[in-house]
């Protein structure tokens, strides 16, 4: 079979489109036909050497998709060959087949499109977790997502409006915002010069502030995002994707009787899977009810992953960006 690999650290035009040898499902695994793979900020971490989680080398990147169980594993119950999944897995998505263990694969209803589900998994359950495990984000407060143009920032922006809060998106383009709008977004707000976020979010929400800042871009825009911050409020950490990781001075926290909090999806998926799958089983409902609908911003061959890669690390993606097998 064929596959994408990383065979030494550096930028995604390194990657390399080859023959590798077909994987065999161990013990809570399962074997899967991949239909299309989903590309995620965290590839770009990946291939560079720079995530926390890294593989050795060689190794084939992608930590989701969809397709078609081929064989399982050992000890795997409630799954089997035939069966329309859509997986996450820490790497290896970006090949026809991928091994993933059961515990993160998940049954698809057959009138669920391959394209939604490809991209389903990674964005909504971060942003799921994010909101309702660590911000504990409630009907009739206010949410301002940063990055808002990005998968998981549309996300949240979804997810925000499902939960019932009112929602500030803050985006870098009038496209990203655009997209924003037609997810449900009640105020947006077009950034480009940190020293004017304050004010702008002050227009957005009524001089209030958010109850909910949620941020996967890092950056300059931090601080003053979270010195606009309401009482009590939450503000959660989902990624730097501005490249800088940014500090804060301690006596904010404590001046606005705000906490800050991480929000690490594949942490929480391996640690609470119970939870985790609770959350999905919830994810997957709204999106029967029509209240979730995955944001496609592109699609590419699976042997074009490169150009997807590059997308997301220059910051152009709005919403997913697929690669079909």
């Amino acid at each position: 079979m064929k596959a994408v690999v990383c065979k030494s650290f550096g930028p995604p035009e390194s990657l390399v489109w080859r023959d590798v040898d077909t994987p065999e499902p161990g013990p809570g695994e399962v074997l899967i036909s991949l239909v299309i793979a989903a590309a995620n900020f965290p590839d770009t971490l990946v291939i560079e050497g720079r995530y926390q989680l890294q593989p050795d080398l060689p190794f084939t990147p992608g930590c989701e998709g969809c397709g078609e169980i081929l064989a399982i594993g050992p000890d795997v119950t409630g799954l089997k060959p035939g069966d329309r999944v859509m997986f996450s897995t820490s790497f290896g998505a970006f090949a026809e087949q991928v091994v993933a263990d059961a515990a993160n694969v998940f049954i698809i209803d057959r009138d669920m499109p391959a394209e939604d589900a490809a991209g389903f998994l990674l964005a909504y359950a971060t942003a799921y977790h994010a909101l309702k495990q660590r911000a504990a984000l409630r009907a009739g407060e206010t949410l301002l997502v940063l990055g808002a143009g990005g998968g998981v920032g549309l996300a949240a922006v979804e997810l925000g409006r499902a939960i019932g809060a009112t929602v500030v998106a803050a985006a870098s383009s009038a496209e990203k915002l655009a997209a924003c709008a037609a997810r449900g977004a009640d105020a947006l707000i077009h950034y480009g010069d940190p020293a004017r976020l304050r004010a702008q979010i002050a227009d957005a929400t009524g001089g209030k502030g958010p109850d909910v800042v949620y941020d996967p871009v890092g950056g300059a825009f931090a601080e003053p995002a979270f010195r606009s911050i309401a009482y009590n409020g939450r503000y959660v950490v989902i990624g730097f994707a501005a490249g800088a990781i940014p500090s804060l001075p301690f006596n904010l926290p404590l001046l606005k009787s705000a906490s800050i909090v991480g929000a690490i999806a594949g942490v929480f998926m391996a640690k609470e899977p119970a939870r985790h799958r609770e959350n999905v089983a919830e994810l997957l409902e709204f999106y029967r009810r029509g209240m979730l609908r995955p944001a496609i911003g592109g699609s590419y061959p699976l042997s074009q992953a490169a150009s997807a890669i590059r997308l997301l690390t220059d910051r152009r993606a709005i919403g997913k960006i697929l690669l079909e097998a």
